[in-house]
């Protein structure tokens, strides 16, 4: 009888079967969180790449000759001259010629030309001329002739078609660097947060409200601060301007303000189908305002002011086309 006892117990020491794999639902989860997080890195990074090719501050770039692409700047800094360069072939070094011709946006002024120079470096062959340098908002438009391998050529190509440069002010690189950063975690975490409401719920909260978090403070807090720095003013958005880039931060902001509203803050609450609907269409608004180019619309210096004795720092205005 204790014999049968004893049989029926398992030894002490007996070693117990151990598996080092998850069990199956942690181990979905986990296989659908990293599947979302790549998405949302995706798409986010694919958002911000078009805004910014996509931006009136992009460089134009325009074929010169076979494989070589010209840079033409768009947007410099206003504490000095900026450089535009146009790349040629090692070969054409003593016989091409460039010439470049530049005018204050939207005024009558006649183009100035100014013969390029001839720089040769370890990287190439490439003609350099200087824009002078204008007041915080100024635009200059500009365009270059050019002579090369005995052809007559213009960039950009089109006669009526020139380059715009827009001159800043500069942004210290601590309040720049923690906008540019916060900004980057925000649409990321918006992405996620979208994907979430879609697909995975359990975390939509978190990282709904992490978002708005993220977008307060790098968008509504160090993105005037960078406005001012730049051009002098705070906001220039609705209701005082039409600067898109402040109108798209207001837009985003408010979008995920009553996504957050809708989900509450408790995370024991059980997530309703209105709350992932609201969040999800928080993420649409995001996705559509960073499909809209970066700094249309923004601050302009009208040159006709100043002209009239006005200081370039208050002749400057928003939302022109």
């Amino acid at each position: 009888m204790e014999e049968n006892q004893k049989s029926d117990q398992p030894e002490a020491n007996e070693p117990q079967e151990v598996t080092a794999e998850l069990p199956p639902p942690v181990k979905e989860r986990l296989l659908k969180r990293t599947a979302l997080w790549f998405l949302a890195v995706i798409l986010a990074a694919s958002a911000m790449i078009y805004q910014r090719a996509t931006g009136p501050t992009y460089p134009m770039k325009v074929p010169v000759a076979g494989n070589i692409i010209a840079k033409l700047i768009r947007t410099h800094e206003s504490t000095d001259d900026a450089t535009v360069e146009l790349p040629i072939p090692q070969a054409e070094a003593k016989t091409a010629t460039a010439t470049l011709y530049y005018k204050r946006y939207r005024t009558d002024d006649d183009f100035t030309p100014v013969t390029m120079e001839t720089v040769t470096s370890e990287s190439g062959t490439q003609f350099e001329g200087a824009l002078p340098k204008q007041p915080a908002a100024g635009k200059l438009q500009y365009y270059i002739e050019a002579e090369i391998s005995g052809q007559a050529r213009r960039f950009p190509e089109q006669a009526d078609q020139f380059v715009l440069i827009r001159f800043k002010d500069p942004v210290p690189d601590g309040v720049l660097i923690p906008h540019v950063t916060l900004m980057i975690i925000s649409i990321l975490l918006g992405m996620r947060s979208g994907l979430s409401a879609l697909f995975a719920p359990y975390n939509m909260k978190q990282l709904a409200w992490a978002t708005l978090c993220g977008m307060t403070v790098g968008g509504m807090i160090l993105g005037p601060m960078v406005q001012k720095y730049a051009f002098g003013e705070y906001w220039t958005g609705f209701p005082l301007g039409g600067d898109w880039t402040d109108n798209k931060m207001l837009f985003m902001f408010l979008a995920w303000v009553f996504a957050c509203s809708v989900v509450g803050l408790n995370p024991r609450k059980k997530n309703t189908t209105t709350g992932r609907i609201a969040v999800f269409t928080a993420t649409i608004v995001m996705t559509v305002c960073y499909l809209i180019p970066h700094s249309m619309g923004g601050s302009e210096l009208d040159y006709s002011q100043v002209d009239k004795g006005v200081d370039p720092s208050k002749a400057i205005e928003t939302g022109r086309k």
